[in-house]
C-alpha cells in the first residue's frame, strides 16, 4: 500500500504524522530516548530491515530529530542523538506509551517510568501551561490561531460522549 503523503494539508497533526507517522519512526525514537544512539544497536532491538532503518534514520536527520555524530572514522560510523526538536516528542511518546499501557497492553505494561525526585511511578497529566490546572477535552474549545491562514479551523465544540 503506498502511503499518502500530507505535506499539503494545511493541519499541525498532519505535518507531524509526514515527519513520525511511519511506524518506524517513533519506535526509533523510543529507543534514542532510552539511550541507543548506534545503527546497529537500533537494528538488533527492533529486528528492521537495515534498509529500511536508513531511510528512517535519514529522515529523521534530515527532518531534524535526529543528529549524526560521528564517532569513527575508518570505515566511518555515526551515533544517532536526539536533537531539541526529537526531544520535544517526549510528551508524544509518553502520551502513546500510556495509551498503549492502558488499551493495548492486557499483561501490564512492559515499561515504567520513575520520577527520580520522588522515586514513584509517574503518569502524565496534561495541564494548562497558564494556571496549572489539569485539563481534558471537556474543558478546552478550539479557537483559530495564527496559522489559520484559510479561515478552516472548526470553533464548533467537539461532541462530548458521556462518560
Amino acid at each position: 500500500m503506498e502511503r499518502k503523503s500530507f505535506a499539503g494539508m494545511h493541519c499541525s497533526v498532519a505535518q507531524t504524522l509526514e515527519i513520525v507517522g511511519e511506524w518506524w519512526t517513533m519506535l526509533i525514537v523510543r529507543d534514542a530516548f532510552l539511550g541507543v544512539t548506534r545503527f546497529d544497536d537500533f537494528q538488533k532491538r527492533l529486528g528492521i530491515s537495515r534498509n529500511i532503518l536508513n531511510q528512517r534514520l535519514a529522515g529523521l536527520v534530515d527532518a531534524g530529530v535526529l543528529s549524526r555524530v560521528p564517532y569513527q572514522d575508518n570505515p566511518p560510523r555515526h551515533d544517532y542523538r536526539l536533537t531539541e526538536k526529537g526531544r520535544d516528542l517526549w510528551p508524544v511518546l509518553t502520551a502513546l506509551r500510556e495509551w498503549g499501557d492502558r488499551h493495548a497492553a492486557p499483561d501490564g505494561p512492559p515499561l515504567q517510568l520513575r520520577h527520580t525526585g520522588c522515586g514513584e511511578v509517574f503518569h502524565t497529566v496534561l495541564g494548562c501551561s497558564e494556571c496549572g490546572e489539569p485539563v481534558s477535552l471537556r474543558d478546552v474549545r478550539a479557537t483559530p490561531g495564527p496559522g489559520d491562514l484559510d479561515g478552516i479551523v472548526r470553533t464548533r465544540p467537539p461532541r462530548r460522549d458521556p462518560d
